[in-house]
Parts: structure tokens; C-alpha cells; sequence
């Protein structure tokens, strides 16, 4: 056992500590526990290592560092430890993203060798709820997308992406992994559209990650020639429907603060904040 304050790249065998750690803060940690439940800590398997932080030998914080470099449960001790950690490895990901005051100190830490980054977007607000709302009917034609629809769906995908993120998931690889990821969530039945007449999508949302305590809405977009109609929300609350009867007890998401016609359907929906995270995107 480890007697001091360390930080340390987890193995397959530290699994069970790891989950203790993540099942600490069940919705804020839905994104990596799912991961972490389906793949494990091997670092192929996983897409990234899991570092850990150690005090009195105890694992308390962790960090995911994959396409994403996630703080989890991190103390401001744990915090200058990844910081280290992550100058030392250079920068591999994408985004930083995670609680607003752990990422907050993160990125203050890294600014200085991996700055400046695109964007930073310093408060958005997590939003949770564990039940359905008493004044929205969900939206009937809002349902799952099925397999043979993939490529139906794919265009706004792409569209609500480079939308939020300001740059394609098409570029680089050609758009390979972002295709498999969303044909994932096609193919796990998490994915949620309603088509129009002519058989484009109107609206969609996926459930990003799912644990037996909490899951995560993410991608939701309305296409832009049917927003102001009051669809979102009956549309969300179809979505919410689905995730809460068959997912998990508990659904979240978490929006940009700048976003108030969003944060105002969510929480027409029923959508409560709890908390903030943060995001800087490279």
C-alpha cells in the first residue's frame, strides 16, 4: 500500500478503488464511470490512462486522460499533481473539461505551456432531474432512431457539433471516429430524433452515458428552420422520458450559461441546476 502523497497511472487491478472514488459524485462523474464500467483502467481499452492521487495510501482523486483530461473528485493538491503529470506527457487532448473550480485551477496550471487554448468556456451549469415534468406532454413523434437510419440522422449530428464545438468532427480522420461513435449510439438505442415529412431530422439528442445511477442527454439540437416553435421541449421531455423509464433513476446535462433559450426549455422540463462545469477546448 502507498504510505505518502502520490499521484500514479491506475492498472486494471485498481478498479474497484477507482469506481469508489467515481461513485462518490454518481452524476457529475456519469461521462467516465460509464467508460470506466464498460472498458476498465487498461489504457487501450479505456482510450486513455487514469491517473490516481494518493493521501495516507488512500486513493481519493482522479483524472482521466484521454481525448478528454477530466478532474475527478480532485482536491487542489490532486490538481498540481495532473498538472504536473499532464506538462510532463504534453498536451494529447482535445478539451479539458470538468467541476468548474478543479478545472478552473487545471487550466490555470497548464495555460502557461498549453495555452492558449480556442475557447474557454468558464461556467456551465449541470442540470438534473429524477422525474418527469407535470406540464410538458412528451413529443409522440420523438423515438428511437434505428439502425437504417444512421445516415439520416448523421447530417445533423455533424451540424449540431460544429454548432456547439465551432469546428467539424469531420476533419482530421475524415470524420471515422465520429461516425462510430454516433453509429454506437444508434446501435445501443440511445439515440432520439423526430424525422419531418420529407424524412429530415427536426430534432434529435442522444444519451451520451448511462450508468445504473445516472445518465447524461448531450447533442441536443433543433434544426434551426423549426427553433422559436416550442417544439424543444415537449421534444426533451420525450428524450427524458425514455432515459428515466429505461436507463437510469437520475438524467443530467449540462448547457453553456451564455445559452438562455436552452437553459430555459430544460428547465420547463424540470431541469434543476446543481452545479457547474467548465470546458477549454483546443
Amino acid at each position: 500500500m502507498l504510505t505518502q502523497t502520490t499521484s500514479r497511472v491506475l492498472e486494471p487491478s485498481d478498479l474497484d478503488a477507482a469506481l469508489a472514488v467515481l461513485d462518490r459524485e454518481p452524476v457529475v462523474n456519469a461521462f467516465v464511470t460509464s467508460r470506466v464500467q464498460i472498458a476498465g483502467l487498461d489504457p487501450w481499452r479505456l482510450g486513455g490512462e487514469m491517473w490516481g492521487w494518493y493521501e495516507s495510501g488512500m486513493l481519493t482523486s482522479l483524472c482521466y486522460a484521454g481525448a478528454n483530461l477530466v478532474p475527478i473528485c480532485a482536491t487542489p493538491r490532486a490538481v498540481r499533481a495532473f498538472a504536473d503529470r499532464a506538462r510532463r506527457a504534453g498536451r494529447r487532448c482535445s478539451s479539458i473539461v470538468g467541476p468548474a473550480d478543479a478545472t478552473t485551477q487545471l487550466w490555470r496550471l497548464l495555460e502557461p505551456t498549453w495555452g492558449p487554448a480556442r475557447e474557454v468556456r468558464g461556467r456551465q451549469p449541470l442540470m438534473v432531474t429524477d422525474r418527469m415534468p407535470a406540464r410538458i406532454a412528451p413529443d409522440p413523434h420523438v423515438r428511437r432512431v434505428r439502425k437504417d437510419e444512421l445516415e439520416a440522422v448523421l447530417p445533423a449530428c455533424v451540424a449540431m457539433f460544429t454548432e456547439e464545438v465551432g469546428i467539424s468532427p469531420l476533419a482530421g480522420d475524415g470524420g471515422l471516429l465520429y461516425q462510430a461513435r454516433v453509429a454506437e449510439l444508434v446501435g445501443t438505442g440511445r439515440s432520439f430524433a423526430r424525422f419531418g415529412t420529407d424524412g429530415r431530422v427536426v430534432f434529435k439528442a442522444e444519451i451520451g452515458a448511462a450508468t445504473d445511477r445516472a445518465c447524461q442527454i448531450q447533442g441536443v439540437w433543433v434544426a434551426p428552420e423549426y427553433r422559436g416553435q416550442g417544439l424543444a421541449a415537449p421534444a426533451m421531455a420525450a428524450v427524458l422520458r425514455y432515459a428515466l423509464t429505461d436507463i437510469a433513476p437520475v438524467a443530467s446535462l449540462y448547457v453553456n450559461d451564455f445559452n438562455t433559450p436552452a437553459r430555459r426549455t430544460y428547465q420547463r422540463v424540470g431541469f434543476q441546476e446543481t452545479g457547474a462545469l467548465m470546458s477549454v477546448l483546443f
